[in-house]
């Protein structure tokens, strides 16, 4: 059933989509000329608003839930498994005055509307996997940029998406590379669960009525521990949030 509805809903999900990206790419021109930074902000998180909207097309529920007592006074690196791209506006949306920014590949920065701009502009940090030292500058900055700004980023340090939900080993390095310039940042796991299922057919159809959850976890604090560790702390605190439910 979830199947057979998902081709009759997805062309109205795609379409309203669409319409998202193709409209707010002006406005975020507009708002970055006009207002600088923060006006283009706010423009890229109103689209995410309505691009997290659009789930709900598809009989999606959005489940985002944070009981931490997060500071804004610091930079935070936000460590989540991933299962598909749908979990991307979601977190944008959600962390939105945690001014999340993302590692992305340096790709997606041309021919999309909204979402390249925003990649190009937005402060993020777009990598070439194909060259190794551009990546590391590019992460670099970013995590410069967190410290000056008191910023915050996502990132996805299983490397790819997970197609059936099953976490992959986390890596270190993305992290290492942020904390050597924002070296106060704190670590906050994040959990995410039934978002490869939407896309579990593929494309065309997506899964109707699944229900994607996203759960920030208790922070990690550094504090002398190998980096090592770290990140296999948080992988621990992710994977045991996700098998207990």
């Amino acid at each position: 059933m979830k199947k057979l509805l998902g081709y009759i809903f997805t062309p109205v999900h795609y379409i309203f989509f669409g319409l998202a990206l193709v409209i707010f790419h002006p406005i975020q021109w507009v708002a970055l000329k006009l207002g600088g930074y923060r006006a283009h902000k706010a423009s890229v998180d109103i689209l995410n608003f309505f691009l997290t909207f659009s789930l709900y097309l598809i009989g999606t529920r959005v489940i985002f839930t944070n009981l931490q007592k997060l500071p804004k006074n610091r930079p935070i690196i936000f460590v989540s498994n991933h299962q598909s791209l749908y979990e991307i506006p979601p977190l944008i949306w959600y962390l939105r005055k945690y001014h999340a920014k993302f590692i992305s590949k340096i790709e997606l920065t041309k021919g999309i509307p909204s979402i390249s701009f925003n990649l190009k502009y937005g402060g993020g940090a777009n990598i070439d996997r194909k060259d190794s030292k551009q990546a590391v500058a590019e992460i670099f900055k970013l995590g410069k940029r967190m410290k000056e700004n008191n910023w915050s980023a996502v990132i996805f340090p299983e490397g790819t998406r997970s197609r059936n939900g099953e976490i992959k080993t986390f890596a270190v390095g993305g992290i290492a590379t942020l904390l050597k310039k924002a070296p106060h940042a704190l670590i906050v796991p994040v959990a995410i669960t039934g978002s490869w299922k939407i896309v579990q057919y593929g494309k065309y159809p997506l899964s109707f009525g699944e229900t994607m959850k996203l759960t920030v976890l208790q922070p990690i604090e550094l504090e002398g521990l190998l980096m090592e560790d770290l990140v296999m702390k948080t992988e621990g605190a992710v994977k045991e949030f996700i098998e207990l439910k």
